[in-house]
């Protein structure tokens, strides 16, 4: 067995071990995660793969890639929260191959391993593989999508070398080229990004590569009819969905999906508003450390030569693209930025492969940044046990919430001892910087991030089922007594979709219109959580009984008539 061989199974079973246990741990969370398994719920229970459904109505906010690998995943586990997740989980695994794969080619194995570990041991990069959202498979398509195109470029019209070892370095990544042309898998992963989320994939690569056009003051660095082969085969891959779909339903899909976007664009949808520097802020912070040591491959790095140095000025190019869109636009969400994971964690690879090598030193800022800002969130870990031990020392900073306030009042045991991953990462933290300090930068890389990967596996394992108690769990307990009874199901006064997958929601309890539930005549019960502050609207709506409210949600019963039941 190769070597590489071998990195490729430990980098698979490390990635399987991290990412598949404890996936169904705890129940989805509104609204992602439960709406996109809702959606796959219902392509099951209908057996139309062609569309998507929301309480079996036609859904227009995503195309169905996703559902149909969640779909997949139910057929082979059941309707749960494991198989929800468990496609990111093997994305999780594919990504870290693909980046080995990448930076071995590129640099070394060293620089692979560097990225991989940067990677998966940065919070949010690891925990979105943990999730059942689908910014996971739609950023990798797109970031492969983007690589070769790039290969293809380089290919076709390779930068002049600036080093004379960096020849054998391009004849190499050259012989490794797949035998299909980089322009039709270019498009294929393209097209497949496509069909994940839509046209926003041909949007960032386009502008990806109109930057680096404008950096190559305004060559040609491709011939335009490269371009149109990448467009036309990303279009045609994705285009077979959307054609077959306009030719069976007509084109409803396509203008209800693109008013939609304009709407994620022009507006703060649903309440996701933000200030301007937010995705700046969660990048920050959510892909720490890699972010704080990737900081340092925004300046003057030492040279490399054409194809590394060409490579890096293309991933700045895609954080600064993705960045600069989703600031603009007016939907501030937290993972509309995660495409940036890929540029930032390729960054901190580098800087962490130049200090192996002796070509940089760790910059003294470096150190206090990783110290300072992983000890504030270490100790905040801890802290909250504490707090959740001692709920009236928050209670007056949310006096003016009424709902938030209420949730609080969820009786959920804390021990004080969850909070060890804090202290887990403090101190592989304090310890990482020390190897780095002391240039054993290898030991750092993984002290540093090798800590960061075991925090959030504690966090999630300990922490997560605590805090979803006081968000949502009364609710989803309410839901899902449910499941299999011939009753109405509704939430009001707060987006959710977990009334319909919570208790399992067929064909025939689909009803005609909220005012029909809430003053027509019914012909099943109706049975209707809503949040505290909510809750006098149904006093005054008659028919409607509380039937009691807890942590923050009261819930209500509608009774149809006993002459419409028989």
């Amino acid at each position: 067995m190769s070597k590489d061989n071998q990195y490729q199974i430990g980098i698979t079973v490390l990635g399987a071990l991290f990412f598949i246990p404890f996936l169904g741990g705890v129940h989805l969370f509104d609204w992602d995660e439960i709406n996109f398994a809702e959606c796959a719920r219902e392509m099951l229970l209908t057996g139309d793969y062609l569309r998507s459904y929301m309480e079996f109505k036609p859904f227009y906010e995503k195309p169905p890639l996703f559902f149909w690998f969640q779909a997949l995943s139910m057929k082979v586990f059941g309707v749960n929260e494991f198989a929800a997740r468990f496609p990111n989980a093997i994305c999780g695994i594919v990504t870290l191959l693909v980046l080995f794969s990448i930076g071995k080619n590129l640099y070394d194995r060293r620089f692979g391993l560097a990225w991989v570990a940067a990677y998966m041991g940065s919070i949010l990069p690891f925990l979105y593989f943990k999730s059942g959202i689908i910014d996971p498979w739609f950023n990798l398509f797109i970031f492969l999508g983007l690589y070769f195109f790039i290969l293809h470029y380089w290919r076709k019209k390779l930068p002049t070398p600036s080093q004379s070892h960096t020849q054998n370095l391009e004849r190499r990544t050259q012989n490794l080229e797949p035998r299909t042309p980089n322009l039709v898998w270019g498009g294929l992963f393209l097209g497949l990004a496509m069909l994940t989320k839509g046209p926003v994939a041909l949007i960032v690569t386009g502008l990806c590569l109109a930057v680096y056009w404008v950096t190559v003051r305004f060559r040609l660095y491709v011939k335009p009819f490269s371009v149109i082969i990448y467009v036309i085969v990303a279009i045609g891959v994705t285009g077979v969905w959307y054609g077959l779909e306009t030719a069976v339903h007509g084109p409803t899909f396509m203008k209800e999906f693109f008013i939609y976007q304009y709407r994620l664009f022009s507006t703060p949808d649903a309440g996701h508003g933000g200030f301007p520097g937010y995705h700046v802020v969660v990048l920050l912070i959510g892909c720490f450390p890699a972010s704080l040591i990737g900081l340092r491959a925004f300046f003057k790095m030492p040279s490399e030569g054409s194809i590394r140095d060409d490579f890096r000025k293309w991933m700045l190019i895609l954080f600064g693209v993705v960045l600069v869109l989703f600031s603009i636009v007016q939907s501030k969400i937290i993972h509309y930025s995660s495409l940036c994971y890929f540029p930032l964690t390729f960054l901190a690879a580098l800087v962490l492969w130049k200090l192996d090598r002796g070509e940089m030193t760790v910059p003294h800022w470096l150190k206090w940044a990783l110290l300072g800002i992983g000890g504030l969130i270490g100790l905040v870990v801890m802290a909250t046990p504490i707090i959740g031990q001692h709920i009236d020392w928050i209670a007056p900073i949310l006096k003016g919430d009424v709902f938030a306030l209420a949730t609080l009042e969820a009786e959920v045991p804390w021990g004080g001892w969850e909070g060890i991953g804090g202290l887990v990462l403090i101190a592989l933290m304090v310890r990482g910087v020390s190897w780095l300090s002391g240039g054993h930068i290898q030991r750092g890389t993984m002290s540093l991030f090798g800590g960061t990967a075991i925090f959030v596996m504690l966090v999630l394992v300990l922490f997560i089922g605590k805090i979803e108690r006081y968000s949502q769990g009364e609710a989803i307990d309410f839901f899902k007594r449910f499941e299999g009874k011939d009753v109405y199901v509704k939430a009001f006064g707060y987006k959710s979709y977990a009334p319909p997958f919570y208790s399992k929601m067929t064909p025939d309890l689909v009803y005609k219109s909220d005012y029909w539930l809430f003053r027509g005549d019914i012909d099943k019960d109706v049975y209707l959580a809503t949040k505290i502050h909510k809750a006098p609207i149904f006093h005054d709506i008659d028919g409607f009984v509380e039937l009691y409210r807890k942590n923050g949600f009261v819930f209500f019963k509608r009774e149809c008539s006993q002459m419409i039941k028989d």
